[in-house]
């Protein structure tokens, strides 16, 4: 199976904020360190001042590629994701982040580079751009490649329609997708606002489930998609966090 191959040298001519929008990066010891020393810190500040708490965590634990899809209501919901991974794999996890918005000013590239690895993805033009690389990563065994069909944050808390690309995504492959919901997040950052309170988050970890058998036309795929917003949705608390 071909692999990334790395030229830890190609970018050494670039200004920093060119060589944070290329995808994938070249290797950095210096950016890896201080993505697992600034993963420790967010995980400790979720521990105490949202009091995070992971359900069903043994659905995460896999050697195989892995697409986690879940709602989308806050900025919380990616570190809250990244958060229920070993750090050992936060290097082969890449958090799909519109392109839009976090790799247009120089502060949102850095943290979406540095702190949770940000694959850019485009939201309007060029998807099927960043459908391709999403398929070239995850034919890297041991990559997680995490996804809010959504395709942006509600503003109400509640669970929209799933975009078909999740469906074109995984339709015919072999791979594992686990469905995700993120309790609390809305309460605790909603769009709009600027800082996050102290409200609970739980992260509740569905069974992994695969459509390496369903087709990729039109009507598949969209089917894919409404599956998938369904069970996200089904893990949603009866009484929710408070």
């Amino acid at each position: 199976m071909k692999k990334w191959l790395y030229d830890p040298v190609r970018d050494l001519d670039q200004a920093p904020a060119d060589s944070s929008c290329q995808f994938p990066r070249e290797p950095d010891m210096i950016v890896q360190g201080l993505r697992s020393f600034s993963a420790l810190i967010i995980r400790g500040l979720l521990r105490i001042y949202n009091r995070f708490e992971i359900v069903g965590h043994e659905n995460l634990r896999t050697n195989r590629s892995l697409v986690i899809v879940a709602n989308h209501c806050s900025h919380l919901d990616t570190v809250c994701l990244l958060a229920a991974l070993p750090l050992s794999k936060l290097h082969r996890a890449f958090p799909a982040a519109a392109s839009d918005y976090f790799f247009q000013s120089v502060p949102r590239l850095w943290a979406a580079e540095i702190l949770v690895n940000a694959l850019p993805f485009a939201r309007q033009a060029r998807v099927r751009q960043s459908l391709a690389l999403c398929r070239a990563l995850l034919a890297n065994p041991g990559t997680i490649l995490i996804m809010f069909p959504e395709g942006t944050r509600s503003i109400n808390g509640e669970v929209g329609e799933f975009k078909s690309g999740i469906g074109a995504l995984v339709a015919g492959r072999d791979l594992e997708v686990a469905p995700c919901f993120i309790d609390g997040s809305f309460q605790a950052w909603p769009k709009g606002k600027r800082f996050p309170r102290p409200r609970k988050l739980r992260l509740i970890v569905g069974r992994p489930r695969a459509y390496c058998d369903r087709g990729t036309d039109k009507n598949d795929i969209g089917a894919i998609a409404a599956e998938l917003r369904d069970a996200v949705n089904e893990l949603r608390p009866t009484n929710g966090t408070r």
